[in-house]
């Protein structure tokens, strides 16, 4: 008699992401953790979060806050969210039926284009684009439509993306403060916006994790600020990248009601619902708006160390107005690569960075490296003394 156990195979299957391979940000944290390098590859603080967000998040464990909380969130956090978008940008949107609490923005995204994209639809995303953007239309069966954005000043050229624009294209996805370049958009680049999609049916999914890290007096131009784009966006933050907390994974989008219903009806059979004690934890904390209203200045302290320690490098700075990213151009240390070079730099100057041609579809090198400051002075003084090396 033959056993089951001698026949047993494993099906191969056929990829549903047949390009898709390990992140360059596990990769280049692996490879920073071999070599005991300085990680300022993938984009997470080193440092605590606010000592009374944790205090908030024990105190509600303790109070019994431990099963499941609603499907669209804790009503005490929705409000405050709310609270906070119509005191920064001048629109309320309803807690009950236009603010969902997620598992953070990457389920957000996720979630919002398995709800809105049909097979066969067109989604614009602007290279250089972060990494899930892709994935997530490739698996609703849309197509992702790469417009670039311009080459050395990352700005939107809404010339190439009218010209991307189809009878299938669904959404355009945007993303300011930008990850990779730490370029923001102007309110006049929304206006543009604005413009361009005011004749169609286009939706917007407006990616804005890094809405509280705007530098220099200037001012994060929220899509809920622009009437023509609220009422087509979703839009996406995280508590995560806000509050120092990127492993609490939980994040937030707004959007009209009609366009939240269909958010919802994924959002419940993808993850359902999203951490009770943190949800309340949050709800208490943004009680006081000082800690998100100080956070430029915080993190602006940290890109100034950064910049000042490299300027009198051979690593050209290129700006850095938003986010906790600094972007620079190696052409003067290296003939190598982006990818090669960050390799390099890992193992042999012991400083992880990221290459900026991991973020674009067909791999365009202009010999620019992202490095992420959202670190200890302590440890960016560490990096900055191997830099200088160069």
């Amino acid at each position: 008699m033959t056993l089951a156990t001698d026949t047993a195979r494993t099906p191969v299957l056929a990829s549903k992401l047949p390009q898709v391979g390990t992140t360059i940000f596990t990769v280049m944290s692996a490879l920073a953790a071999e070599h005991n390098a300085v990680n300022l590859g993938q984009g997470f603080p080193d440092f605590a979060c606010d000592p009374a967000l944790v205090d908030a998040v024990t105190a509600a464990m303790q109070a019994g806050h431990n099963q499941y909380p609603p499907m669209t969130g804790v009503p005490a956090l929705r409000e405050a969210v709310s609270a906070k978008i119509e005191a920064l940008h001048g629109r309320r949107y309803d807690p009950a039926s236009e603010i969902t609490i997620t598992a953070g923005a990457t389920q957000a995204i996720i979630t919002t284009i398995l709800a809105i994209v049909h097979p066969g639809d067109e989604v614009i995303v602007l290279d250089p684009c972060y990494d899930s953007y892709v994935p997530n239309i490739e698996l609703a069966g849309g197509r992702a439509v790469r417009v670039p954005l311009t080459p050395g000043t990352f700005r939107p050229d809404f010339g190439k993306i009218s010209a991307a624009i189809t009878p299938r294209t669904r959404a355009i996805l945007i993303n300011t403060p930008h990850n990779p370049s730490a370029t923001v958009w102007s309110a006049e680049d929304m206006r543009a916006l604005q413009d361009l999609l005011a004749p169609t049916d286009i939706l917007l999914i407006s990616d804005e994790v890094y809405e509280h890290m705007v530098f220099d007096g200037g001012q994060h131009q929220s899509a809920a600020r622009f009437a023509g784009l609220a009422a087509r966006a979703f839009i996406v933050s995280s508590f995560g990248k806000t509050f120092h907390v990127t492993g609490w994974k939980v994040g937030t989008v707004a959007a009209p009601a009609a366009l939240t219903a269909e958010f919802r009806k994924v959002h419940q059979f993808n993850v359902f619902t999203v951490n009770t004690p943190v949800q309340y934890g949050l709800a208490a904390y943004l009680k006081d708006p000082a800690p998100y209203l100080q956070l430029p200045a915080f993190y602006q302290a940290k890109r100034d160390l950064f910049r000042e320690g490299l300027a009198g490098s051979r690593l050209k700075l290129l700006p850095s107005t938003g986010s906790y990213f600094q972007c620079v151009d190696i052409s003067a240390v290296s003939d190598l690569n982006e990818s090669d070079f960050c390799q390099w730099l890992t193992r042999e100057i012991g400083v992880a960075a990221i290459p900026l041609s991991a973020f674009y579809g067909d791999g365009f090198d202009q010999h620019v490296v992202r490095f992420c400051f959202a670190k200890k002075d302590d440890t960016l003084r560490a990096a900055l003394e191997r830099l200088r090396k160069l």
